[in-house]
């Protein structure tokens, strides 16, 4: 971790970007894109992220979480059944744009083999 940081690692750390979007009216779909090969090996270990993380992170079922893991970009893909439909009443995110929150801030477990992402504050 940088000098300056005093939290512990999270994923969000490693990653050029983590982001979320509706992949239809039912499901979300979520993207982590890691700055190089050893980031990449962060997010794609499945003992770190896997169905069981997903699901508990987001109260969904494990059996219903898909992940893809594409080395080839150095990306780690997630989806699930959106809780609520789109733009249903009890929708609070009707473009699931703020669902990547979580699991930019799932931690870590030390010691990472990768460099965390530089950022200007």
């Amino acid at each position: 971790m940088p000098e300056h940081s005093n939290h512990p690692p999270t994923l969000g750390d490693y990653a050029i970007e983590v982001r979320s979007k509706n992949a239809g009216p039912f499901w979300v779909t979520m993207e982590t894109f890691m700055k190089d090969s050893a980031a990449y090996a962060i997010a794609a270990d499945e003992s770190f992220l896997n169905e069981a993380v997903v699901a508990d992170l987001y109260r969904v079922d494990a059996a219903q979480v898909q992940i893809f893991r594409i080395p080839a970009l150095n990306v780690v893909k997630i989806s699930f059944p959106r809780p609520v439909t789109q733009a249903s009443l009890r929708d609070r995110d009707i473009h699931a744009g703020q669902h990547h929150v979580p699991l930019a801030a799932l931690r870590v477990p030390e010691p990472a083999t990768a460099e965390p992402v530089e950022r200007d504050n």
